[in-house]
This record gives C-alpha cells, sequence and structure tokens, in this order.
C-alpha cells in the first residue's frame, strides 16, 4: 500500500500525534527502528539491515496483519512536522490468544511523553471502537520504561513465560474490559 492509498486506512489522532497505517513507504523508519540498539537489546535483533528486507519484513509482518485480522501497528508521526518517530500498534501473535500492543519509538523521541501518548491513543481504540474484550503486552522483564508505560496503560503482569523460539522469559501484562451488550 502506497502513502496515497492510505486514505482508505484508519487514521488516529492525538494532541501531538498522528498514526496510521505502515505502507511500503516506511521502510526506512522500520530499518531504524528495527537497528535501534534498545530494540535490539529489549525485543531482538530481526538481522533486518536493507531497504530491501525491511520492505520484506513489513510485507510478512504489518501488511499480513491488516490483511488478516484489520489491525497492526501504526506509524506514529508529529502532527505538525509529519515527521516519523515510530510505530505503536496492535499484533497478533499465534502464541497468544489476544491481540497485544507494541511500541518502539526512535531514541530522538523518547522520554517526552509520546510513547505513552500513542499506546493510550492505541489502547482507547482497541476497546471502545474496535470492543476488544481483551488486550495483552509482551516485554522484557529488564525493560523498565515499557513496563512503566505498560502499568500506566492500567495492564497488570500475569506471568513470565519463553514464547517459542526464543531463550529468555518475557513478561506478560494484560486488560479485560466487560463491554456492556
Amino acid at each position: 500500500m502506497s502513502r496515497a492509498a492510505k486514505a482508505a486506512s484508519p487514521v488516529l489522532e492525538t494532541a501531538r500525534l498522528q498514526l496510521d497505517w505502515l505502507t511500503l513507504d516506511d521502510a526506512d523508519l522500520m530499518l531504524s527502528v528495527w537497528n535501534d540498539a534498545r530494540f535490539i537489546k529489549h525485543v531482538a535483533d530481526r538481522g533486518i539491515r536493507t531497504l530491501k528486507e525491511a520492505e520484506e519484513a513489513l510485507q510478512a509482518g504489518p501488511l499480513k496483519l491488516y490483511e488478516n485480522y484489520g489491525y497492526g501497528p501504526y506509524r506514529v508521526s508529529i502532527k505538525e512536522t509529519g515527521e516519523a518517530i515510530g510505530t505503536c500498534g496492535l499484533f497478533k501473535r499465534d502464541y497468544l490468544e489476544d491481540p497485544d500492543i507494541g511500541f518502539a519509538l526512535l531514541p530522538d523521541f523518547s522520554g517526552a511523553g509520546l510513547g505513552w501518548e500513542s499506546a493510550d491513543c492505541v489502547l482507547r481504540h482497541a476497546r471502545d471502537d474496535m470492543y476488544l474484550p481483551r488486550l495483552t503486552a509482551i516485554v522484557s522483564p529488564a525493560n523498565a520504561p515499557s513496563i512503566g508505560l505498560i502499568k500506566k496503560l492500567g495492564m497488570q503482569h500475569e506471568r513470565n513465560f519463553q514464547a517459542p523460539g526464543e531463550s529468555s522469559d518475557v513478561s506478560l501484562y494484560g486488560i479485560n474490559w466487560s463491554h456492556g451488550s
């Protein structure tokens, strides 16, 4: 999907941010996110080192999520300038029953509340517009800033587990909502 085709894709907004679906045009953004030292340390080294590999990963990941589930990660940008600063959105992992929220901001944009602002927007969208009954988050137990953000969203620690193919534990957080009939 090109940036021009985004008119039909969901767009969320906060006071400072715009969140819209990723496209192949975002390969450079994702290459930066996936190769950020904090992402590699706390999430994974995806081994994606070229724009072509980033485009392939976008097709196999976010673009496939949109097609299969109608949701996925959003490109987070500063509303005033349009500058892309990272991603935040929903994921569906084979080993989790419920969707999980994930976020990753580029280093220059961390510490200003933008991660929480984007994650809170996605959480409210999942609850109020998508009527999801439950949302989870998975995080490295050593990633204190992300754990703080997840707790600020109202999510509670449920358990630690080892994801398939991984050698270390992750922490699972969750939040349940009851929607009136």
